[in-house]
Parts: C-alpha cells; sequence; structure tokens
C-alpha cells in the first residue's frame, strides 16, 4: 500500500471507517423508513412537520438535513398522497407553510414507534461514553470552516 506519510495515512483511514459507519448505519436505519412506504426524504419532511408544525420550505430544508434541489419534488409527492398541504403563510403572502395532514400524522405514528427501535437496536453496540464520545467528534467535525 502506498504511504502518504502517518498523518495522512490515518486521515484516510478516519475517513474510509467514517464512511463505512455512516453507510451501515445508513442502510439500517432507512429499513423501518421504507417499510412504510416512504424515502427517507419524505420521512424527513414528515418527521420535522409532526414535531415542529407548519413551516415553510426553506426551514424544512433546513431542519430535515437535505438539500433544496429535490425538496419541491418531494412536497409534492408527499401533497399528491395526502400527507401534506400547503397553507397561505401569513408572515409572506409570496410565500407558502406546508403543514402535515391527519392521514400524514396517522402515517408517522404507525411508523415511528418501529424506527425508534431500529435506532436503539442499531446504536445499542455503544455504551453510554462512547455515544457522548460519538456525539462530541461528529459536532467537532460537522462545523464549518472557512476551507478552500
Amino acid at each position: 500500500m502506498k504511504s502518504y506519510g502517518r498523518e495522512t495515512n490515518k486521515n484516510l483511514h478516519a475517513l474510509i471507517a467514517l464512511a463505512r459507519g455512516f453507510m451501515s448505519v445508513r442502510r439500517r436505519e432507512t429499513q423501518t423508513i421504507r417499510a412504510g412506504g416512504l424515502t427517507v426524504a419524505q420521512f424527513a419532511v414528515i418527521e420535522v412537520l409532526y414535531h415542529k408544525g407548519a413551516l415553510p420550505v426553506q426551514t424544512i430544508t433546513k431542519k430535515a438535513l437535505t438539500t433544496s434541489g429535490n425538496m419541491t419534488m418531494v412536497i409534492q409527492n408527499l401533497k399528491k398522497r395526502g400527507l401534506v398541504e400547503k397553507l397561505e403563510n401569513p408572515k409572506d403572502k409570496r410565500s407558502y407553510l406546508v403543514n402535515i395532514t391527519d392521514k400524514g400524522r396517522e402515517l408517522f405514528e404507525e411508523i415511528f414507534p418501529g424506527h425508534l427501535e431500529n435506532i436503539n437496536q442499531i446504536f445499542s453496540v455503544l455504551d453510554e461514553e462512547e455515544k457522548n464520545e460519538l456525539i462530541k467528534i461528529m459536532r467537532k467535525l460537522g462545523e464549518e470552516k472557512d476551507e478552500i
């Protein structure tokens, strides 16, 4: 194996371990979402609206940890299924709010307990100290830096 120096090699190994770990967690985490008939992005929107109430699209995009590129399509598909509705935004007539419907709420309440159980199972391999350390490390890595 080619060496790029001790620190760079360690950084590459850390990146690979992080990516593999994330992919494994994501694959297992999405099983209950897909079993409920939703995509990950659709579930994220429904989850945000369930817990936060009606919101503008920009806020949903930020809270759902996704990009705005496909958000319009995600919301349109949820609207077609009767899971969300668009409401006039009383604070800004140029925009609208997205709200979860009763049907969307019922679907979320059906899926979410299994989703939580699945997440608990995934993270059961870590003790409390390891979970705290993981959170600390991921927050540190997630800090925005002015790069390149």
